[in-house]
């Protein structure tokens, strides 16, 4: 008779005979987060912690993770998720597979991911069956893209800013000065007001504030 113990937060499930798959699930809303953590945990085969975006990196070492799960909106660090810690938290050890939950409407978002090594994108419109597909294939290696985001990374490979602008303009968005960005990023006040000229003049944009009207309209922030 096989012993199952259902894993949340900092339990351990252990299926005899079957691998489990280790799922670190980061979303910052609390009630989505447990309610998700709650249904996936009832899939035989997975085993499921989680975490706000603000704690995800700090639990990894412990939990070892084959899969995290993240949501691409973020709360802190002006909405920009820091996937990057999610793929490098120990040098001894394969990073987790990143499976994303994303939105076709955010092509901005959805380029960062890629950037990250994202391997799996499932549409946050979908259903948790999706949810749970992705999951099973990106714990094997597998790309996992749902088809209605589409869209999305079409509008993503359009966009022309680089990683850096749209860090600057998701900050000007959020109506910081040029000084407050040059803290934020740790660049020079000549710098930032550089970037800000490239965004306009890649935008098509007349001003900073039409950049940031354009690049809204665009889903890119």
């Amino acid at each position: 008779m096989e012993h199952v113990l259902i894993t949340h937060g900092t339990d351990v499930r252990q299926l005899k005979g079957r691998a489990v798959i280790r799922v670190l699930l980061v979303h910052d809303e609390c009630l989505v987060r447990s309610v998700l953590a709650e249904w996936l945990g009832r899939e035989p085969d997975l085993g499921v912690f989680d975490a706000p975006w603000h704690s995800a990196a700090s639990r990894l070492g412990t939990v070892r993770p084959d899969v995290c799960a993240a949501d691409l909106e973020c709360s802190d660090t002006y909405g920009i998720p820091p996937l990057g810690e999610l793929r490098a938290y120990s040098p001894d050890l394969a990073p987790p597979r990143l499976l994303v939950l994303a939105s076709a409407n955010r092509p901005g978002l959805l380029k960062r991911a890629v950037e990250a090594g994202a391997l799996g994108y499932v549409d946050k419109e979908g259903t948790p069956e999706s949810l749970v597909r992705g999951i099973r294939c990106v714990a094997e290696g597998k790309r996992f893209v749902d088809d209605s985001l589409g869209f999305g990374f079409l509008k993503a490979a359009e966009m022309p800013l680089t990683r850096r602008e749209l860090s600057v303009l998701t900050l000007a968005a959020e109506g910081a000065s040029v000084a407050e960005i040059a803290g934020s990023l740790h660049l020079s006040h000549g710098t930032v007001r550089n970037y800000m000229a490239a965004i306009t003049r890649k935008t098509g944009a007349r001003n900073r504030i039409d950049a940031i009207r354009i690049s809204q309209g665009e889903g890119w922030l």
